[in-house]
This record gives structure tokens, sequence and C-alpha cells, in this order.
């Protein structure tokens, strides 16, 4: 396994029957020549738990470094007792799946609180979370979390937000995603984001690696290939050059478009 593989998000389809399309991760990674996937274990806009995937031990035995991603639904930062608590029910069994399957890391958003919450409860619902589960020995696989394109109570939208999020849950071994759309969206200068988010985290554990349909600080999250979107495509190498970490695609495209996006990357990091 590469030190600091690249890899692409593997989309997961909905059946006839309304069932998660498991597809073929490693199949595509070989495909496109990843070392690396990142996919969803439940259907990402709802609220099932994840069921045993077919190929767990396919992806643990492969060398492929697997990422998972935790459904869109999930914001454990709200104040909104409805969705708050099966946010925390269900990223606890997402963990566990995803340790079932040998990954990396569950890669989850930061939420929000309402317009009306103070943003510091959303905080200390997140300290909260993590709390609650050291209780019980803690995740069984890092909790990534990744930054966000907008919203002006966003629990991890600006470095501001991130700093007070950090004090609360870095001590519980939080790790952090840095998404270049995302951060473009918020305004972010990609020309010194690593070292402004180290600053603050401490770390950056994965990049997803994503151009932008918008300009910057739109707060629209719209993801564009890799050269053909407003961030310049030298920017983003840059920005993966120098995380130094994994790295997953979530650029539109088909399969020989990622494959000529990683063969880039990987000529340009290895170069």
């Amino acid at each position: 396994m590469a030190d600091h593989p690249i890899g692409v998000h593997v989309g997961a389809g909905l059946t006839d029957d309304g069932e998660l399309d498991w597809g073929g991760p490693l199949a595509r990674a070989a495909e496109i020549d990843a070392d690396g996937v990142q996919v969803f274990l439940a259907d990402p806009q709802g609220w099932k738990a994840p069921r045993p995937r077919p190929d767990a031990a396919q992806l643990q035995a492969s060398g492929v470094a697997v990422f998972v991603h935790a459904p869109y639904v999930l914001n454990v930062a709200t104040t909104n007792n409805r969705i708050r608590i099966p946010s925390r029910t269900l990223l606890g069994k997402h963990a566990q799946a995803a340790a079932d399957v040998g990954a990396r890391g569950l890669v989850v958003h930061g939420g929000h609180v309402l317009a009306e919450d103070d943003p510091a409860v959303g905080v200390d619902n997140w300290r909260k979370t993590f709390a609650r589960q050291a209780e019980q020995g803690g995740f069984p696989v890092p909790v990534l979390i990744e930054n966000t394109a907008g919203g002006g109570n966003a629990m991890a939208r600006d470095f501001d937000a991130l700093g007070r999020l950090w004090d609360a849950v870095g001590e519980f071994g939080a790790g952090f995603v840095l998404d270049t759309c995302h951060a473009w969206a918020a305004g972010w200068d990609l020309s010194t984001v690593v070292d402004a988010v180290r600053a603050v985290t401490g770390r950056i554990d994965l990049v997803h690696l994503n151009n932008s349909r918008d300009p910057a600080g739109s707060s629209r999250d719209r993801h564009a290939p890799l050269g053909a979107g407003e961030i310049p495509a030298d920017v983003l190498i840059d920005v993966a050059r120098y995380a130094g970490c994994p790295i997953v695609l979530e650029t539109p495209g088909d399969a020989a478009g990622h494959a000529e996006e990683i063969a880039v990357i990987r000529a340009a990091l290895t170069g």
C-alpha cells in the first residue's frame, strides 16, 4: 500500500427495491489504478443502519486504503433532539461498520446549529458525542471531521469555528478532512490552507481533492473535475503535495477521467 494513497469516491446507488447497490470498489480501484477508495455503507441520504458488506473480507485484505463516508443527514451538533440523538447512534454504527471493512477512518461533516442557536451549543454537542463514546472505549476507527462550504452556524466552515470545535474534540483524537472545494467556497486561501488548518487542528488526515464550479467565497458546494474548475489545477496539486496524506477525489467524471486525474496527481507527487 502506498504511504499516501490516491483514491476516488465510489458512488453507491440504490436498487429498485431501495437497497444499497454495493457495486465493486476494488474492481473500480483496479480499473483506474487507484490505491484508495471511499465508500458509503448505507444510503447517504437516509437513516438506515449499515448492513454487513459481502466484500468486507476482500476490502480488509486488499491493501487498498479504504475510507468510509457517513451519511449526509447526520448532524450531531444540532439542538434538534430528533436529529442529534439518532445522529449519535448512527455515527457509532457506521464507525463499527467501517472497522469491519478495515477502513482507515470515518468521514463526517461538521454539521450546524439553527440560526437562532448559539454555535457554542453545537460545539458542546460534538464534545458530548466523543466523551460518551470514550466511556465505551472510543470509536473503533478515527472519526474524521470535514470542513463545510457554507452556513453561518456551521461547526467547520471558518477557522474561528474550527478552532472552537477543536478545543472541544481535539483531546479525543478527532481527525480532520480538508475538502478543497469546500475550503474554496468558504473563502479560504488555498495557497496557505495546509499550514492554516494544522495551526488549528494539528493534523490533516485526508484531502478531498476537488475543484469547484463556482468562484471563491461562493458558499456553494459544486464539485468540478480536477483541471476544469475555478481553482487552478497547480494550486490543488500543491495542496496535495504539502498535505502529505491520503487523497480521495470526489470529482465528477467517468473511469477514464478519474484514471487520468490519478495519473496526473501521482506523477506530480512522485516526480
